[in-house]
């Protein structure tokens, strides 16, 4: 498929889902990094292929929370009476170009000329820092970080629309070959082609859509420094604290306890550090314990709070402007018990939470999706 191909396919079922027409959509917004595409200006492509041309548009970009990030400018857009039915898509399609330039241009997220250009670094490079900080400092193991591949890999195994609808084992994943050690092959994320689209409403519009509307009740989002040695830790991203707690204080749950709240959680998992940074990050876990849930299995579906069950960034994939907005997409769909046999979450407190990260915590989104209203401010 090519670029609208790829997005035409993910806008044609949201709107089928939604039960709208193209008529009734008052405001696009796109999410694209690009840089690896032949195609510069994708989204009017999109639009045009689409039959959507004529629109508002936005363009948005985020590095890998693109997707968050396009979602946001739509939920304000529709809050603030912009508009009343909204489109988000996001769309990458990575593989035109050849794997070092994809990683070349992944590098670029940070700040390129005092880190990639000076130290060589690229984002497995990044994660690995990161990866090498906290073992030490917590006692993790290359075999805690595998865990985190071989659960994503698990549930990727239930989900069709997965990169990697496959199964590995533990000494699969530790028998691969390095790639920024103690980052293995199986503890990063792919290079993807892919799209995801959703569709957002003003509450009027929503209930006479649907007699089971999924809410945003809360959205948190924050930044981080460009400069990684500007850091004073690497054993948590501060953007995803930050963002975790404003989300939290919005929707009234508590930032000690919030898995007594949530359902179910996607996070950003582009390496399997980072999934063990965020159990951290969002409180699901005490500092220096995140590793510590995988490793007892407490965040599969049975554990204390269920995550990627879609399969994650590791084994569903990562397209970058993508990601954000196929999470939204999963995390409705597992509120609705909508999700294949085998991966769909108990849902008890109709709360889910996505965590979406772009760079190495340069940017962070943290949104919580609910099917009761939200409360009045």
């Amino acid at each position: 498929m090519n670029i609208p191909e790829l997005a035409y396919e993910a806008i044609r079922q949201a709107i089928a889902e939604a039960g709208i027409e193209k008529k009734d959509i008052d405001l696009v917004v796109a999410g694209y990094v690009g840089g690896w595409s032949s195609e510069g200006l994708a989204p009017v492509v999109v639009m045009e292929y689409a039959g959507l041309t004529g629109k508002p548009s936005y363009r948005i970009e985020a590095a890998c929370s693109t997707g968050s990030a396009a979602i946001k400018t739509a939920y304000d857009a529709v809050s603030s009476g912009q508009a009343d039915i909204a489109l988000v898509f996001g769309v990458e399609k990575m593989n035109e170009s050849p794997t070092p330039t994809v990683v070349e241009f992944i590098g670029r997220a940070g700040n390129y000329f005092w880190e990639f250009e000076n130290f060589g670094l690229t984002f497995p490079g990044y994660y690995a820092l990161y990866a090498t900080a906290y073992m030490s400092k917590y006692g993790a193991t290359e075999e805690d970080l595998c865990r985190v591949a071989v659960k994503n890999h698990y549930y990727a195994s239930m989900n069709p629309k997965a990169q990697f609808p496959r199964k590995i084992t533990l000494e699969q994943c530790m028998q691969s070959r390095y790639i920024a050690w103690p980052l293995k092959l199986f503890d990063c994320s792919p290079i993807t082609d892919g799209a995801a689209a959703i569709v957002l409403a003003s509450e009027d519009v929503a209930e006479k859509l649907t007699d089971s509307p999924v809410w945003i009740e809360a959205i948190g989002a924050a930044t981080g420094t460009s400069n990684l040695s500007r850091r004073d830790q690497f054993t948590s991203l501060n953007a995803a604290t930050l963002a975790a707690k404003m989300a939290y204080k919005k929707a009234g749950i508590d930032p000690d306890n919030p898995a007594k709240y949530i359902d179910v959680a996607e996070v950003h998992d582009c390496f399997t550090i980072a999934e063990i940074l965020a159990y951290e990050d969002l409180g699901f876990a005490r500092r220096g314990e995140g590793y510590k849930l995988i490793r007892e299995e407490q965040t599969y579906i049975g554990g204390k709070i269920p995550v990627n069950l879609s399969g994650g960034l590791k084994a569903k994939g990562h397209p970058l402007a993508a990601t954000g907005v196929s999470m939204a997409a999963e995390l409705a769909h597992q509120l609705l018990g909508k999700v294949e046999k085998g991966r769909q979450a108990p849902i008890k407190n109709g709360r889910a939470l996505a965590h979406n990260v772009g760079g190495t915590g340069h940017y962070t989104y943290v949104t919580i999706y609910s099917l009761e209203k939200p409360r009045a401010p």
